[in-house]
């Protein structure tokens, strides 16, 4: 089989085609036809040797996010019976509940082999099914930025209809942050550098939009529109979180994600003063990805791809999203 394989952090020249054998499940795993896969800047951040946690550069299949089909079964497999379309969830060893000890040591693409490849084998416990109407294009957009994006919104305190959720840029978990929080019910204010990315924003049932250049004091826009949101999906980090914060109302809740934006460090009275809750967000459960995935399916959402490549054009996918010019997500299609 063809597959992508990366030994060192060389920038966007990590990635490096290669030939492996097509690995045979196991008792208890499957063997899955990847169709497609989708980057996410966790990607780029291994490439460039500053991601913070786990990851093992020993010929490494790189990207955790994909979708694709079972054509295999291992022995004693009971949750699949072969032809299901799949994806494969992000920490193979977090299927529900509270975060697991291990959870960065059992991350695709990092700590372990992920998806850019055209054969993978997963435990039959580390998938789950894609919602009927989706391709498998779109389908491997979920795994992380959708999963992080329902974690920040349902994880701790569940978004209700009539709230208001704040996100910031239009990457992929703000961009399914948007969908999710529309379909329920939600109020949504969304910020941009681009006022032709808060058009798509708006487009996607965003309900007012701020573009941060025009005012670099982003959440007194905020704060001039509502008494401070329920809801904030932070994906900026250090650069956006005082920000972020005075933008809440009192017990309000900022899902912090991203490390897009450099800044000073936070002072814990800014906390204090707000009186809000600041949680990270570490992708999601299996339990979760299954839980957006039936909302997901009832609400027929469609994930924003902005681009998608071949297989063999996937250090150009990768130089795009560098980039930074798309909005939603990047794709790559693998058979």
């Amino acid at each position: 089989m063809r597959a992508y394989e990366m030994s060192a952090a060389a920038g966007l020249g990590s990635w490096k085609s290669a030939e492996r054998p097509t690995p045979e499940p196991g008792r208890g795993q499957v063997l899955v036809r990847m169709r497609a896969a989708s980057l996410n800047y966790r990607d780029l951040l291994i490439c460039e040797g500053r991601y913070p946690f786990a990851i093992n550069l020993d010929r490494l299949i790189p990207v955790s996010d994909g979708a694709g089909e079972i054509v295999a079964l291992g022995e004693g497999v009971r949750r699949f019976t072969g032809g299901e379309r799949v994806a494969g969830i992000f920490s193979q060893s977090w299927l529900g509940g509270a975060q697991v000890a291990d959870m960065w040591q059992t991350a695709l693409g990092g700590a372990i082999d992920g998806v850019l490849t055209e054969y993978q084998v997963f435990d039959e416990d580390g998938l789950v099914t894609l919602p009927d109407h989706l391709s498998f294009e779109e389908g491997a957009t979920l795994p992380c930025a959708a999963v992080t994006a329902w974690n920040a919104l349902y994880g701790l305190k569940p978004l209700k209809a009539g709230e208001t959720v704040l996100t910031l840029g239009t990457g992929g978990v703000s961009i399914f942050a948007i969908q999710l929080a529309h379909a329920a019910g939600a109020r949504v204010i969304a910020t941009s550098s681009s006022d032709a990315k808060l058009d798509k924003a708006r487009a996607l049932s965003a309900n007012e939009t701020i573009n941060y250049r025009t005012h670099p004091d982003w959440e007194q826009e905020v704060r001039r529109l509502t008494v401070g949101v329920d809801h904030v999906v932070e994906v900026g980090g250090t650069g956006t979180l005082p920000r972020s914060i005075a933008s809440t109302r009192p017990g309000g809740h900022v899902g912090l994600i991203g490390l897009l934006a450099q800044g000073e460090a936070i002072d814990p009275l800014a906390i204090l003063g707000a009186s809000c809750i600041v949680r990270g967000v570490a992708v999601g459960s299996r339990e979760m990805f299954e839980d957006m995935n039936r909302s997901i399916a009832l609400h027929t959402i469609r994930p924003v791809i902005d681009r998608v490549y071949g297989f063999d054009e996937a250090p150009a996918a990768l130089a795009a999203l560098a980039e930074a010019s798309h909005v939603g997500k990047i794709v790559i299609r693998i058979g």
